[in-house]
């Protein structure tokens, strides 16, 4: 797994369902390496962790609606978390 702090979404080959998959799996990743490495702080911040757990879940219950998403709503679930995940990487 990269470094959720220096990693940038980088597509791999493929339609817009396998793009979006991709990306999304990036983004549940970043947030699974946040949720551990605030676990292990001194004094982790249960607050902060309820939050990264809720905001991994919505990205979770987003790559199971992927099953039934049609071309256009993979392309746009595709861009959006591209887009996440450079924001996330990037704070």
């Amino acid at each position: 797994m990269s470094d959720p702090n220096t990693s940038a979404f980088e597509p791999l080959d493929g339609d817009e369902d396998q793009l979006a998959r991709d990306a999304v799996r990036e983004v549940i990743a970043f947030y699974n390496a946040r949720i551990t490495a605030e676990r292990r702080e001194p004094v982790p911040d249960d607050e902060h962790i309820e939050q990264l757990k809720a905001a991994r879940q919505a990205a979770i219950d987003d790559q199971t609606r992927l099953d039934t998403a049609g071309p256009g709503d993979a392309a746009r679930i595709a861009a959006d978390y591209a887009a996440r995940l450079k924001g996330l990487t990037q704070s």
